[in-house]
C-alpha cells in the first residue's frame, strides 16, 4: 500500500478539485514524487520470472489492486497512491500513469505497450504555466477494456465497459460502453456486436 507521504500528497491535490496547484515547487509533492520514482525504479529492476515477488512489490506502489495484476516493466507513475487496479489487470511494456488525480481501472483491462494515462494538465497561458502550476482530473476505465498500442488517455476521461480503443488513439473525451473507438481525437467507430465473437478461428493443437 502507498506510504503516508504519497497518500498525503494525493489527498492535498484532491482538495484542489481540478483547480490549479503548485506541482513543481511544493516540497511535499516533490518528496512524494521522488519516493514513487524510486519504487518504480526498483520494480523495473526485478527479474521478469520473479512473478510472485513482483506482484507483492506492485502492491507497495499502487493505491489498491485485485488479487491478480501484471505490469510488464518498464512502468512509471507519479504517486502510485491514486492508481486502482481491478481483477485480472494486464499492462504490457512502457505503461505510464500520471496519477495526480485517481486513475481507476475495472476488471479484465488489457493494455498494450507504450500507453499513457495522464490526469495532469497545464494552463494554456505561458505565464501561469511557467509558475509550475497544473491541474489534475480523474480517469475512470470500466470492465473488459482493451487498449491498443500507443494509446494516450487525457485528463478527466471516463471510458465505459466492453470497449476497444484502437492503437495510436488520443482519448480526449468520454467513450461509451460496448464500442470500438479509434483516432486522434478518439471517436466511436462502431458498436461491438455478437458477430465479433465469431470473427476469429481458434487454433487447436493437433
Amino acid at each position: 500500500m502507498a506510504t503516508n507521504r504519497r497518500t498525503a500528497a494525493v489527498q492535498m491535490i484532491a482538495q484542489t478539485k481540478g483547480r490549479l496547484y503548485d506541482a513543481n515547487f511544493d516540497q511535499a509533492i516533490l518528496d512524494a514524487l521522488d519516493e514513487c520514482k524510486e519504487l518504480c525504479y526498483d520494480y523495473n529492476q526485478m527479474r521478469p520470472t520473479a512473478r510472485e515477488e513482483r506482484g507483492e512489490f506492485l502492491r507497495t506502489i499502487v493505491g489498491s489492486m485485485g488479487s491478480h495484476a501484471t505490469i510488464v516493466s518498464p512502468f512509471w507513475c507519479d504517486y502510485g497512491a491514486n492508481i486502482h487496479l481491478g481483477e485480472n489487470f494486464f499492462a504490457n511494456h512502457g505503461l505510464v500513469v500520471l496519477d495526480g488525480a485517481p486513475v481507476t481501472f475495472g476488471d479484465n483491462v488489457f493494455i498494450a505497450p507504450n500507453c499513457v494515462f495522464s490526469t495532469a494538465g497545464h494552463p494554456i497561458d505561458a505565464p501561469r504555466r511557467n509558475e509550475g502550476l497544473e491541474y489534475a482530473l480523474p480517469i475512470t476505465v470500466g470492465d473488459d477494456v482493451w487498449f491498443g498500442m500507443g494509446v494516450t488517455v487525457c485528463p478527466g476521461v471516463t471510458i465505459g465497459s466492453n470497449v476497444v480503443i484502437g492503437a495510436g488513439s488520443v482519448v480526449t473525451r468520454d467513450i461509451p460502453s460496448g464500442v470500438v473507438a479509434v483516432g486522434n481525437p478518439c471517436r466511436v467507430l462502431r458498436k461491438i456486436t455478437d458477430a465479433d465473437a465469431t470473427r476469429y478461428e481458434r487454433w487447436v493443437r493437433e
